[in-house]
Parts: structure tokens; C-alpha cells; sequence
């Protein structure tokens, strides 16, 4: 039987039934409400990839001046469409928003208005904080939206290969705007490196490894052929995009999930993760300024510098231990010259650095250590509890899989690049769906299929 309006894709948790406001015209209605909601998944997804300039041209020396142009336009499209997110899924899923409201929650978003306040430049992290809230806020919509789990695969299978679609057309009409070239204004190095629509392969790369965890898990749903070809046009392009990082890590997170998604205890499964994730950042960024642990690194088989990363760690732990309670401000110490010329100069080459190709200590050096351990609760510890209340309740897991793939790929990810609050970044707003995806799994009972429109309790308190 039809229903009398969009119903959401997750059950309510106190068994009262949630029902969308009545309709005049029931049928048609509910579907245009449908259809809406999955256009703005779809047209969000799109834009966060492509952006207002997909296959930017790099050999323009003033891209800057044009970022600078689009900033008005950012701001409100981001702004409006996470309005719009919010005030329908408040329509039908409120108890899902009001889920969120967690202490941990709670406590980073005070800490970081803290941090705005205390910033050296507060208009500039104020203004870049709004993008960030505003773009994040969306992201914990994306879930919500569908009316179904079904519905939710079909979105993201069409915004994937809509993607695909784009950047291997770029790669054909138009390859000096989808390849890294010897002629490119900055980093003529990459020439030869796939980047599609966007900005940069080290950006096209793990978005493309995202892709490759989606079409697998879609391989395993009712869009199996589908997500076979996602899966291998994602894999082709990301061996072609010279994303070593990327690359490595893609592999070695499918071997990480299967073995923490076999594992029941909760400390056993943060050992796991959080273990190895430890060790690679007190290598990797430790080596930077202790000479034992360089000497460690140097008898391993990698780049003893990361790809030149250890000169930028060493300016940015020195720049962090200069404010190590509230930092420079949330988005304020690269794009403050007297923040670096403070710190000494033998870092000067560090003033066209624009971030630390380490998403922890960028995060420390920016919102100081209080605001790192609550947001390293916050997009850490509580989606891998999340994931162990899902395992628990036995429910969901495909899905669920697929999103703790997603998410232990952007913890490791985080050791060598910076995307972890970084307003529109692809990468941290696939991020953020999957930490919202584990967060309303492992609280409410997702719909298999739209034309299920039984309303049921919660699973699990």
C-alpha cells in the first residue's frame, strides 16, 4: 500500500511511529519528496567531488585568485543545501538528529568555539569554521535522506558513476585538464599522474579508494553489476593516479577490516586499529625530531623522509609546542606569515606549506591538545563503539562493513595527509558519512527496502 509521505530510513527508538506531516495528494507527493531528497544526496556528493571547478587548470598561476571569487558562492550553496538537509530530515527522523547531541559531541563543538575565540586570526577561523559546520552537518544528513537502504545504494552507485563517468571523459576530451603535466605551475614532478575533475591526485586518489570499498560492498547488495563496474574503473584509476599512500593503505584496510569485523571484544578490536595507528604516527612524525627513532625508521625499506613530509612535521611540532593548549587557531597558522616567522628561520621554505601532511598533528598544531583528544574521541573511539553495538546487535552488517572501511581507511589516511576538519575536502566529507552512518546503525533499525513501511522500535538502547 502506498504511504502517506517520505517515511525515513531509520526507525524510531521509543516505538512511537514517526509519520511525515499529511499530504493532499499522498502518492505524488511522497514520491516528489522522494526524489528530492535523493537529488540533493546525489548533487552534494557531485559537488563536494567536482567542486564549482572540476579539472581546474593548473598551469594558471592564479587559481588562488579565483578561489578567492568563488568563496561567497561556497558558503551559501554549502549553507543552504545543509539547511535544506536538516529541516527534512527534522521533518521525519528528529529522534536520529537528537541522537546526536552526545557529550562528546557536545564537548568538541564548545571546545572548538573556545578555540575560535582564543584564535590569532578569530575572523578567519570563525569564517572557515562556518564552511566546515556547514559541510559537516550536511555530511551527517547524507544517511538520513534516503527513505531506505536500498534507496541509499542507488544514490551513492549514481554519484559514483557519474564521477567515474566525468573523470574518464576528462581523461579523453580533455587530458591536460584531468593529468598532471610537466607544464602545471606547482609540483611538475606529478606529470603524468591521473587526477580526473579534480584538483590534485593526492585528493583523486583516496577518493577513488573510497569508491573501490563502495562498489565492493555494492557487489554484495541488489546492484551487483553496478558495483563491479565502480569497483574496477575506481581501481584503474587510483593505480594510475600515483597515489602511493592511497594505494597502500586501500589494500591494507581490507585486510584490517576483516580482521576486526571477526574480532566480538571491544579492547581487542581498539588494540587493532588504534595500535598500529599509534606506532606509524610516533614513527613517522617522531622521526622528525628524535634522532632514535629516525635511526628506526632509516633501517625500514621506505622513504626515510615520507616523500619530504619530516621537514614539515619538525616545523609544525616545533609550532605546536610554542601553544600546545589552544593552538593557533582553528585554520589560522598557515595563512598567518607571523605564526611562521616566529617559530625561527630555518623553517622560511616552510612558508608555502599549506597544511602538515598529518592530519593529528595538524589538528593539534591548530585547535591545541584538548581539542585533539576530544575530536580524536569524537571521530575515533566512538564510531569503533558504535561499530561493536552493530556487531552486537547482529544487524545491518554489509552496510556496516562498508562503513567501517571507509572510516579505518581515513584514520590511516590521516598519518600521511591532512583532511580531518578541512571544510569541503571529498575525503572528510566521506568521512563524516561514514562516522554518521555507524552512529545512527548501531541506534536504530535501518529499512531494508521503500516499500517496507513498518515503523519498528529500536534494537538496541
Amino acid at each position: 500500500m502506498a504511504s502517506s509521505g517520505h517515511h525515513p530510513p531509520f526507525d524510531h527508538t521509543d516505538g512511537l511511529r514517526m509519520q511525515a506531516p499529511a499530504l493532499s495528494a499522498p502518492i505524488n507527493n511522497a514520491g516528489l519528496i522522494a526524489f528530492i531528497r535523493c537529488c540533493i544526496v546525489i548533487g552534494s556528493l557531485l559537488l563536494i567531488w567536482l567542486t564549482f571547478e572540476p579539472f581546474a587548470n593548473l598551469q594558471n598561476t592564479s587559481l588562488t585568485e579565483i578561489a578567492t571569487g568563488q568563496l561567497a558562492t561556497t558558503y551559501i550553496t554549502f549553507g543552504s543545501l545543509a539547511l535544506l538537509a536538516v529541516a527534512l530530515c527534522a521533518s521525519d527522523s528528529l529522534p536520529a538528529l537528537r541522537s546526536l547531541g552526545t557529550p562528546v559531541n557536545i564537548a568538541f563543538v564548545a571546545w572548538m568555539l573556545i578555540n575560535i575565540v582564543a584564535s590569532h586570526l578569530p575572523g578567519l577561523s570563525l569564517q572557515r569554521f562556518t564552511l566546515t559546520a556547514s559541510v559537516t552537518a550536511l555530511a551527517f544528513m547524507i544517511p538520513l535522506l534516503p527513505s531506505s537502504r536500498a534507496q541509499l545504494n542507488l544514490c551513492l552507485a549514481i554519484s559514483a558513476g557519474l564521477l567515474l563517468a566525468i573523470c574518464y571523459l576528462g581523461l579523453l576530451l580533455i587530458p591536460d585538464y584531468a593529468i598532471h603535466s610537466i607544464r602545471d605551475a606547482v609540483e611538475a614532478n606529478l606529470d603524468g599522474d591521473w587526477r580526473g575533475a579534480f584538483s590534485h591526485k593526492n585528493i583523486a586518489a583516496p577518493v577513488m579508494a573510497i569508491l573501490i570499498y563502495l562498489g565492493l560492498y555494492l557487489i554484495r547488495t541488489e546492484l551487483t553489476v553496478a558495483g563491479i563496474l565502480i569497483t574496477a574503473a575506481a581501481v584503474i584509476f587510483m593505480l594510475n593516479s600515483g597515489g602511493k599512500s592511497s594505494t597502500g593503505f586501500c589494500v591494507a584496510i581490507l585486510l584490517l577490516v576483516q580482521i576486526v569485523s571477526r574480532v566480538r571484544g571491544f579492547a581487542m578490536k581498539c588494540a587493532i586499529c588504534f595500535a598500529p595507528l599509534l606506532l606509524m604516527n610516533v614513527l613517522a612524525v617522531g622521526s622528525a625530531i628524535s634522532p632514535a627513532l629516525a635511526g628506526i625508521v632509516a633501517t625500514l625499506p621506505i622513504d626515510t623522509t615520507f616523500t619530504g613530509r619530516t621537514g614539515i612535521w619538525e616545523f609544525a611540532l616545533t609550532g605546536f609546542f610554542g601553544r600546545p593548549i589552544f593552538g593557533y587557531g582553528y585554520g589560522a597558522f598557515w595563512n598567518n606569515p607571523a605564526n611562521q616567522t616566529t617559530i625561527g628561520s630555518a623553517f622560511e621554505w616552510a612558508t608555502d606549506a599549506s597544511h602538515s601532511h598529518n592530519g593529528y598533528l595538524e589538528l593539534a598544531l591548530s585547535i591545541g591538545f584538548p581539542g585533539l583528544m576530544l575530536a580524536l574521541a569524537a571521530l575515533l573511539y566512538m564510531p569503533l563503539r558504535d561499530y561493536q553495538r552493530i556487531q552486537d546487535g547482529d544487524q545491518n552488517q554489509p552496510l556496516a562493513h562498508f562503513l567501517l572501511t571507509v572510516w579505518l581507511f581515513g584514520i590511516y589516511l590521516s598519518t600521511m595527509e591532512t583532511f580531518l576538519l578541512d571544510k569541503q575536502n571529498p575525503i572528510w566529507f566521506l568521512f563524516v558519512i561514514a562516522v554518521a552512518g555507524l552512529h545512527y546503525l548501531s541506534r536504530f533499525r535501518l529499512k531494508p527496502d521503500a516499500r517496507d513501511d513498518r515503523i519498528a522500535a529500536q534494537t538496541s538502547a
